[in-house]
């Protein structure tokens, strides 16, 4: 069974809020699904969850 995506209580954890009260993305956006598909981060690349695309780290 497939999940419908990502926990919203997780959520909260992609983001932080600077001196200015301004809000921070800490995670990269997908290029390929657009801004709200963050690329998840491993050991030794960055990929999306939801097409697949992945990125070497180097």
């Amino acid at each position: 069974m497939m999940s419908d995506g990502p926990k919203a209580s997780a959520k909260w954890s992609k983001y932080s809020i600077d001196e200015d009260g301004k809000l921070v993305r800490k995670a990269e956006f997908c290029p390929t699904c657009g801004p709200g598909v963050f690329l998840a981060m491993h050991s030794d690349r960055k990929s999306c969850g939801r097409c697949g695309y992945t990125i070497p780290i180097e």
